[in-house]
C-alpha cells in the first residue's frame, strides 16, 4: 500500500554543500514522521548532489530532483510540481526546523480549513551554525494580513511557511522573473484573495541562517523588484493598497537601510533612511524597531561593529 506523504517539503539547492546536512538532518528529527522531503539540485557545482543523495539512499522519504540552474523561484516551482502532499512546506538548504516544527503546522492547517498559511517566530543563527540572542518574532503590524504585509514581510524568510497546494492552483506559483522579494510577491497574492488566514505561532521554530561572509546585497535590484511587488498590489487592489503605499514605500526604505548598514553601506543607508523619512516619518515614532534602525544609521560606526559582532564576525567590512 502506498501512503501518501502528508506534507512535502521543498528544498531548493544551490552550491550549499556546507549546510545542508543540518537542514536535512533536521528533517529526519522531526516528531512528524510522514512527509517527503524534495530536494532540487538548481546546478551546483559543487558537492551539494552528492550529500543530498547520501540522505535519499538511507531514507525513501528524501528525493533528490536535479535541473539547470535558473535560481530560487525556479527550484521551488520545481519542487512544487513535482510535490505530491496537500501540504508544502518551504525550507532553503541552510537553514534548519526545530523537531515539531511540521507537526505544528500540519495540526493547525488540518484543523482549521481556513487558514492558507501557517508560520512561526524564528531563531537566527550564525554562519557555524551556533544560536545568537536576535529573534524574528513574525508579529504582523496590522491585523489584515494584506496591509500587514505591504508594510513588513512578517513570514521572515523562505524557510517559514507552510502553506496548502491548493493555494497554488488559485494565485500562480513564484513568480521566477523577479530576483528578490518573489516570497513577498506569493504572500500579497495570497492575501489578496481575502479568504485566507495566515496564522503565527508565536514559538520560535525555524533557525535561519545569516552569513555575514555572504552579504553583499545589490540594494538598487533589490528595491526595484519590492517596487515592482507594490506596483502588482496596487493593480490587484488599488482601494486597499493604494492610501497604504506611502507608508508601504516608507518601510520599504527602512527595510533597505538596515540591509545596507549590515553590508557595511553606510552612505546607501542614510540615503534610505532620508526617503523612508520623506514616504512618512510617522513610521519611526509608531515602530519601534524603525525607530531603532533610525538611530543606528546615525550611529553607523558602533551599530555596524555590534551587527557584525552579533553575528559572529568581529572585523568591521
Amino acid at each position: 500500500m502506498v501512503t501518501v506523504p502528508k506534507v512535502s517539503v521543498i528544498i531548493p539547492a544551490y552550491n550549499v554543500q556546507q549546510y545542508i546536512e543540518a537542514a536535512l538532518t533536521s528533517l529526519e528529527r522531526q516528531s512528524l514522521h510522514n512527509f517527503e522531503a524534495l530536494i532540487v539540485d538548481d546546478g551546483s557545482t559543487d558537492g551539494t548532489a552528492e550529500v543530498a543523495l547520501s540522505f535519499c539512499q538511507r531514507d525513501p522519504r528524501f528525493r533528490l530532483l536535479s535541473k539547470a540552474n535558473g535560481g530560487l523561484s525556479s527550484a521551488r516551482n520545481y519542487g512544487i510540481q513535482q510535490a505530491q502532499a496537500a501540504y508544502i512546506a518551504l525550507l532553503d538548504a541552510d537553514d534548519a526546523y526545530e523537531p515539531e516544527k511540521l507537526a505544528s503546522h500540519i495540526t493547525r492547517l488540518d484543523t482549521e480549513p481556513q487558514v492558507g498559511v501557517v508560520y512561526s517566530a524564528s531563531r537566527i543563527i550564525r554562519e557555524d551554525g551556533r544560536p545568537t540572542w536576535l529573534r524574528l518574532s513574525g508579529k504582523p503590524i496590522h491585523q489584515q494580513p494584506l496591509l500587514a504585509l505591504l508594510c513588513k514581510n512578517f513570514i521572515g524568510h523562505g524557510s517559514n511557511a507552510v502553506f496548502r497546494r491548493s493555494i497554488v492552483d488559485e494565485v500562480g506559483a513564484f513568480d521566477e522573473t523577479l530576483a528578490s522579494s518573489e516570497d513577498l510577491d506569493f504572500w500579497l497574492r495570497i492575501a489578496a484573495q481575502g479568504h485566507w488566514n495566515f496564522y503565527r505561532q508565536p514559538q520560535p521554530l525555524c533557525c535561519y541562517r545569516v552569513r555575514p561572509s555572504g552579504l553583499t546585497f545589490n540594494i538598487a535590484q533589490m528595491q526595484s523588484c519590492s517596487e515592482q511587488v507594490l506596483a502588482a498590489a496596487y493593480q490587484r487592489s488599488p482601494e486597499q493598497v493604494g492610501p497604504m503605499l506611502p507608508t508601504a514605500r516608507a518601510y520599504l526604505a527602512r527595510y533597505l537601510a538596515r540591509l545596507a548598514l549590515t553590508a557595511g553601506k553606510l552612505a546607501e543607508a542614510t540615503r534610505l533612511v532620508d526617503c523612508a523619512l520623506a514616504e512618512d516619518a510617522s513610521i519611526f515614532w509608531r515602530d519601534p524597531r524603525s525607530l531603532v534602525t533610525l538611530a543606528a544609521v546615525r550611529l553607523a560606526p558602533l551599530a555596524h561593529l555590534f551587527i557584525q559582532r552579533s553575528l559572529g564576525s568581529v572585523t568591521p567590512s
